[in-house]
């Protein structure tokens, strides 16, 4: 496994991450073994949320890396408020809410540190200064080692870039969303790394039947996807391989998380892992061609 600094930070992180959204049903020993397995595979960074099943999922993964927390790089998120009734949640940025949050994510995870605490979405309404603030007292009080966000929204995360300490920003990312593209150097600037999700997007990359995508036609999502079993089959690796690389083929961005589910859907991965050693030089521009690139619209506010 290869290991990349995220941003400023002395944390390496396993180019490939565990996204545990994916894993439901809380610490059930299929969870806790499919999460063992990837650890002994090399991947050392496990994200997750307070908002995943109520917490539930945080729990999963305190009990998981119980035994190996040392050697793992967690993190979570904040941010979004579950109501009372178990209706739904709210948008709840605010510096108290914060500071009450992290010790419930640190319970639950059964550590006394989370080493990147991230900001769960954002608007450009929010008290900015006053997240800023919670993260870094925080930070001074040990209970994370940095802190980061979540978010798509440019006029978001280019205040954080200018405001604050993060260390990365997690934000959806493939050869079908490049809308991130445009804002590599911005983050390259800042000393700031990038945590791709949604690499294979929601499976159409593979072999998933096409469907509409980001303002992409099924005739281009077919288009693209044969390229890529074009290619795959002339240099052969897998679909998953390509998907991943024309990611990670990027230094700013630090690890790729992928939500796995099942034992298969690892080993998939795992195949998919030891083919990346054959498209590190690749050249995979001409998967592009055919594809016009689309950018944040409805993500500007």
């Amino acid at each position: 496994m290869q290991y990349n600094n995220l941003g400023q930070s002395d944390l390496k992180i396993s180019e490939i991450g565990f996204g545990n959204m994916s894993l439901e049903g809380g610490a059930s020993k299929a969870n806790i073994d499919l999460i063992a397995e990837a650890f002994d595979h090399g991947i050392n960074y496990f994200d997750t949320a307070d908002l995943y099943e109520n917490g539930l999922n945080e729990e999963l993964i305190g009990k998981a890396v119980n035994t190996f927390r040392d050697r793992v790089v967690l993190a979570t998120k904040v941010g979004n408020e579950w109501r009372s009734d178990g209706s739904g949640w709210d948008w709840n940025p605010r510096k108290d809410y914060i500071l009450r949050m992290v010790d419930k994510s640190l319970q639950r995870l059964k550590t006394d540190y989370i080493d990147v605490y991230q900001l769960h979405g954002g608007t450009k309404e929010d008290p900015i200064d006053e997240v800023v603030e919670a993260f870094e007292l925080l930070v001074e009080a040990g209970k994370i080692k940095y802190y980061g966000i979540s978010s798509i929204r440019p006029n978001v995360f280019t205040q954080y870039l200018n405001k604050s300490n993060i260390v990365s920003n997690m934000m959806q990312y493939s050869l079908l969303d490049r809308r991130p593209e445009r804002y590599f150097e911005i983050f390259e600037a800042h000393n700031t790394s990038i945590i791709s999700r949604g690499s294979l997007a929601q499976g159409l990359l593979l072999d998933k039947k096409a469907k509409p995508y980001l303002g992409y036609e099924l005739g281009e999502i077919e288009l693209l996807n044969g390229s890529v079993g074009k290619l795959g089959r002339q240099l052969e690796v897998s679909k998953q391989a390509i998907a991943l690389a024309y990611v990670l083929q990027h230094d700013v961005v630090a690890s790729a998380v992928v939500g796995i589910r099942t034992a298969n859907q690892m080993k998939e991965l795992w195949l998919a892992y030891r083919d990346l050693e054959k498209l590190r030089n690749q050249d995979l521009s001409m998967l592009l061609t055919d594809l016009q690139p689309i950018h944040y619209t409805g993500h500007l506010s």
